[in-house]
């Protein structure tokens, strides 16, 4: 594949552009949206205070006082609020329910330094395969390496405990629990349950805690089988580790964020050395609570990990909390170089597939012949009718591409098929979805562009034939040792480089509740992370000293950059804002006689100008060691957050000296200035690696950088969305009606109450609702201020911000108001009039119902 420089080689995150899903809804013609769309806020919030945790100093006695002066001063106020935790050790407030107006009062109250958002945390998404026999995990082990530190070098995580923050975990599980049933036993030794089986955040229900921390939703088990299973089936990463769990999900549903904060105080306590979460928000800021949280459990000296988030088609800037987290490990996901999966023969050939979503579940016999619609280069193949009878009797092999996968199964099923195979028209395998109505009736599979190849090739040859099988096998994966494709893009929104480094987690293989069928085969950075956290066991073990930032400082000096995955063979790098420092070595990590520290580089805002950082080896070793050093670029991304474009744009390098040589027990430095390719597009974001390759051979080290080309505050946030946001809205019937060419009337009675729809394009910094009487001019206070604030995760998304009168000079009068809403963006200057967005509303007329 030819590129030239600031050529677009690839949509590096296919069809972007998603369509309207619920929190995403483009307006009809009429300009209303489903208030079911909007992203909207709960009513729980973290409250900060203004003096330090106690990880980062404060004084005990302190924090406990602010706590109640707190609390008195709200009892004075009278403001209703219920309190839900209290937090001490990692951060210093408490998370409590409250109206946004009676938010936005507590933000006033003397020693409250701040208010966020208590996030919603959605049920872990993974994607589900078919379980083997253990295939899956010795090939992801061999991927980093664990393999050689558990059998040359006698690691297994022996005396490391390791905090499984998720859904639990099955005490059950002969590969988790030691060989004694029940909690505690000698590998789950602490934990606890702090929601019940019956929480769910969406639908407000209460946590109800329980001293048990069994896993009933099989996240949490999965997880830990990855960590440390030490079983006949499978062995994990760090098989002798033991384990706290944390129980912060019911059997199903959702969770909030500020019970994640609470369990992060809970493994502190309990000892854990490395804490796993697999679990988070994305679009969040490093400022984000549990973000904070987390940076203060490194700074307590625990190893923290947390999965970057699966919202690899939600564009950039996407990585959740804790990840983003200054101090954390936030870890990629790359796919495994095997795959288990259900399979058909056809004459020599044992093809795996996937079974597509809203087709009838393939059969495990039979045989059936087989036909094709088209050939290896048709670019429409079944898009159109096809002659009624024509596949009567016949399994029908179909290439993707033009039209959708219901589309060509429907032809097919109309033609009297009695199933569907579809290839791939690239790289890889598919996860079709077939669901429409009327419904297909027949079973659909996918399989990969090379064995839809063979088949055509038998079919031409004549008297093709395929026989469904039972069972499963491991193939190799095609895109294996690959960043996955819904890993989540960088860079964090104060431009630090998220992710930190990656490791597999597409297709993983792991201990599952017994109940479900004890193993079972799954994908995400839920499975990334703890391939990670339990390398951070078998380094801790190798060496008991290491601090938590030299664990993460030498994992990402000795990972290994893999190639792009829109174009595996072209000779390109990755983008470093989407596997970090690339994917883990555990041996080498654990071996390396040399480390360079700082371990990433995140340049920030570079505005044209060249960068320069200075980079020190160490060497811990009897014996000088001589380094040359030089720079491998990777791919940059265009400025468009929602449809990534991946653009050839190498940095120009310069390192001083290219060659050092580094003393026994000793330091020595080098400059390395970073100037971002003059074609490169303002606003886009570029990366690569400075690489120290040893004389005579050894370990190679590298350090990844990336910034941001031009002026970070040129990018807008308040952005029309496709549908003219900002919007006064009134909702009427379930929807959201746009009154901002007419203004609006609300009763404050029921939902009839001023809402404001803001699209937001990018992270901003902070966002603040004011109300001005419109008779007097003057102001009528602030309706709400939110600081550290996500964008939308579409193009077309909008929050909804709701007014119910009341304001920071209390409940406003019937009368006119007009509303200003006020943008502060990522990394804004305050004092600079630039750095701000504003929207005014017209009029909006407080007109309450009268009792009769």
């Amino acid at each position: 594949m030819k590129v030239n420089r600031q050529t677009l080689i690839a949509s590096a995150a296919a069809a972007l552009m998603m369509g309207v899903t619920a929190g995403q809804a483009a307006p009809t013609a009429s300009q209303s949206v489903s208030a079911k769309a909007a992203q909207a806020s709960p009513n729980l919030w973290f409250v900060e205070f203004k003096s330090a945790a106690a990880v980062e100093g404060g004084r005990t006695d302190r924090i406990r006082a602010e706590k109640a002066a707190f609390r008195k001063a709200v009892a004075a106020a009278r403001i209703q609020m219920t309190e839900r935790y209290s937090f001490e050790r990692l951060l210093n407030g408490v998370s409590v329910r409250a109206t946004p107006a009676e938010k936005a009062r507590i933000e006033r109250l003397p020693g409250v330094k701040a208010v966020h958002q208590v996030s919603i945390i959605p049920a872990p998404r993974v994607e589900r395969g078919q379980g083997d026999v253990g295939v899956q995990m010795n090939t992801a082990l061999s991927m980093t390496g664990a393999d050689y530190a558990q059998n040359v070098l006698g690691l297994t995580g022996q005396g490391i405990k390791v905090g499984i923050i998720d859904t639990g975990v099955d005490v059950d599980h002969p590969a988790l629990n030691g060989g004694t049933a029940g909690f505690p036993n000698p590998r789950v030794v602490t934990g606890y349950d702090f929601v019940g089986d019956n929480y769910n955040a969406d639908l407000g229900t209460e946590p109800v805690p329980d001293a048990n921390p069994d896993d009933c939703g099989g996240h949490g088990t999965h997880v830990a089988g990855i960590v440390g299973a030490n079983g006949e089936v499978l062995k994990g990463v760090a098989p002798n580790v033991t384990f706290g769990a944390y129980r912060v999900f019911g059997c199903s549903g959702t969770t909030d964020s500020d019970i994640m904060a609470a369990a992060m105080e809970r493994a502190l306590a309990d000892g854990m050395q490395v804490v796993n979460q697999s679990i988070g928000s994305s679009f969040q800021w490093p400022d984000y609570p549990t973000a904070k949280a987390a940076d203060n459990l490194v700074k307590a000296g625990v190893v923290m990990v947390a999965s970057i988030g699966n919202s690899g088609t939600s564009g950039l800037y996407a990585a959740g909390a804790p990840g983003v987290g200054k101090k954390v490990i936030g870890v990629a996901s790359f796919d495994n170089t095997a795959m288990s999966l259900s399979h058909f023969t056809a004459g020599a050939a044992d093809v795996g597939y996937l079974a597509a979503t809203g087709a009838p579940t393939p059969p495990t016999s039979g045989s059936f012949p087989l036909a094709r619609t088209g050939t290896p280069t048709t670019t429409n193949d079944a898009c159109n009718a096809l002659t009624a009878g024509s596949l009567t009797g016949q399994v029908a092999l179909i290439r993707r591409g033009t039209c959708s996968f219901y589309i060509k199964a429907k032809n097919a099923q109309d033609a009297g098929a009695s199933g569907v195979i579809l290839y791939n028209n690239t790289t890889g395998m598919i996860n079709p979805t077939v669901a429409g109505d009327p419904p297909i009736t027949i079973p659909v599979v996918s399989i990969t562009a090379a064995d839809g190849v063979t088949l055509d090739g038998q079919i031409q040859a004549g008297g093709a034939s395929m026989t469904w099988q039972g069972g499963v096998i491991s193939v190799p994966n095609p895109t294996g040792g690959l960043i996955s494709s819904f890993s989540s893009w960088g860079l964090a929104a104060d431009l630090s480089l998220k992710p930190n480094l990656g490791a597999p987690g597409g297709s993983i293989y792991s201990t599952y509740p017994l109940e479900k069928g004890g193993y079972t085969s799954l994908s995400g950075t839920s499975m990334s992370a703890p391939h990670t956290a339990g390398a951070a066991a078998l380094m801790l073990q190798a060496d008991p000293s290491l601090a938590p930032n030299a664990i993460k400082r030498r994992l990402q000096n000795t990972a290994v950059p893999k190639p792009f995955n829109g174009a595996p063979t072209s000779g390109f790098i990755d983008m470093v804002h989407r596997q970090g420092a690339g994917l883990i070595n555990i041996p080498a990590a654990v071996q390396a006689p040399v480390v360079v520290l700082p371990s990433e580089l995140a340049l920030g805002e570079t505005e044209g100008a060249s960068t320069t950082r200075t980079l020190t080896l160490k060497n811990t070793s009897a014996s000088a060691l001589t380094y040359d050093l030089s720079h491998t670029a990777a791919l940059a991304t265009g400025p468009n957050t929602f449809s990534v474009s991946a653009v050839d744009a190498a940095s120009t390098v310069d390192i001083s000296p290219s060659t050092v040589t580094v003393p026994a027990k000793g330091t020595a430095t080098v400059e390395v200035t970073v100037t971002a390719h003059a074609d490169l597009l303002d606003r886009s974001i570029f990366g690569g690696y400075v690489v120290a390759t040893p004389q005579g051979g050894g370990q190679v080290l590298r350090v990844p950088y990336a910034g941001f080309k031009g002026d970070y505050q040129s990018i807008p946030v308040l952005t029309s969305g496709g549908s003219g946001y900002p919007w006064l809205a009134q909702l009427v019937s379930g929807s959201y009606l746009n009154r901002n060419d007419t203004g609006a009337t609300y009763t404050m009675a029921g939902g009839d109450i001023p809402y404001f729809l803001l699209h937001l394009d990018h992270q901003s910094r902070k966002i603040l609702v004011k109300a001005t009487d419109k008779a007097t001019g003057k102001p009528a206070g602030t309706i709400s201020i939110d600081q550290y604030v996500g964008r939308n995760s579409t193009s077309t998304g909008f929050f909804a911000f709701a007014w119910d009168g009341t304001t920071t000079k209390g409940l406003q009068p019937d009368g006119e108001y007009t509303v200003t809403i006020e943008v502060l963006k990522a990394l804004g200057d305050p004092a600079n009039p630039a750095h701000w967005e504003t929207f005014t509303t017209n009029t909006v007329t407080l007109a309450r119902l009268t009792r009769q």
